[in-house]
């Protein structure tokens, strides 16, 4: 997706209006007007990148230092017990704006919210067969 189609991108633009909890040169910071928890914020880059992997290193790492600080701020201000840092990359991993993204959803004990992790066990060999295809991938 285009800069200029970008939901996103045009909040950063202020062409559409958004509740901001913080913003610098590099973040916008806003609270998602679809939460699953009171508090629940969004972190965006200014820049449009559409995945993760899309971003360049030096401005993922200016992202990241900022993070800590906002999701610390949510936690607090919610008094939360604890709070997911999600990112969801790609429509098949839920990224509904294709814009890079952090979820911080404020947690308490006991809310239910993700309740149930899928995990499971790899089968005999499978695990190093995964492995090499993710090494083999740098």
């Amino acid at each position: 997706m285009s800069a200029d189609k970008c939901l996103f991108c045009k909040m950063v633009a202020g062409q559409i209006p958004v509740t901001k909890v913080y913003e610098d040169e590099v973040v916008l910071v806003f609270l998602d007007i679809g939460p699953i928890s009171d508090g629940h914020t969004l972190v965006i880059p200014r820049q449009h990148f559409e995945r993760l992997d899309d971003c360049p290193a030096e401005l993922l790492g200016r992202v990241f230092s900022s993070l800590g600080k906002i999701a610390g701020a949510v936690a607090t201000a919610m008094n939360s017990d604890g709070y997911n840092l999600l990112c969801n990359n790609g429509r098949a991993a839920g990224q509904i704006v294709e814009h890079l993204h952090f979820h911080i959803i404020p947690r308490n004990a006991g809310d239910g919210l993700f309740g149930n992790w899928p995990s499971y066990k790899y089968e005999e060999g499978k695990i190093e067969t995964i492995a090499g295809k993710i090494r083999r991938s740098f």
